[in-house]
């Protein structure tokens, strides 16, 4: 008997349709997808002119000390007068809000009424941002965020451990 030879060939699945729709589904995404921006709050730095500025009274300032577990302190005075009954402690948000408005309403100088804040090596970076949106809700035009004073680290230490 002779043999039958038949040219079957197999089935084969061409993938090249599949990756031309795999590379315009992603090229679609690419380009419909919005990536998520930074947020960033304007920073108002002082210029460089010479005019010279009166001297700050701490009577006219409200000094903010930003502690370790979320807590914040705040005085009035200079840091040579300064102690553990004249340290008091508030709360972040409305409360922080209300005692800068507060303060500025019964300043010597309204217009030139600062806040001061001084972040301790205990504190948070949180804690910083969220004194610093405080500004922008209160309209606060005048602050500053400087380094805290060897003394009132001690005042603030002391009154901490109370």
């Amino acid at each position: 008997m002779a043999e039958l030879t038949t040219n079957t060939r197999q089935p084969r699945v061409d993938m090249t349709p599949m990756v031309d729709l795999g590379f315009l589904l992603i090229t679609f995404f690419v380009f419909t997808t919005t990536f998520s921006s930074n947020f960033m709050m304007k920073l108002n730095m002082p210029d460089n002119s010479n005019d010279p500025r009166p001297p700050i009274k701490y009577q006219n300032t409200l000094t903010l000390i930003l502690g370790k577990d979320n807590r914040i302190f705040y005085h009035q005075k200079g840091p040579k007068d300064l102690n553990t009954s004249l340290l008091s402690e508030t709360a972040y948000g409305t409360t922080l809000s209300k005692l800068i408005l507060e303060k500025r309403n019964s300043a010597i100088e309204k217009d030139n009424f600062t806040v001061i804040i001084r972040p301790t090596d205990e504190s948070v970076y949180k804690n910083t941002v969220d004194v610093l949106d405080e500004m922008k809700i209160t309209n606060q035009p005048l602050y500053v965020l400087t380094d805290i004073s060897p003394r009132e680290v001690e005042v603030y230490q002391s009154k901490v451990k109370l």
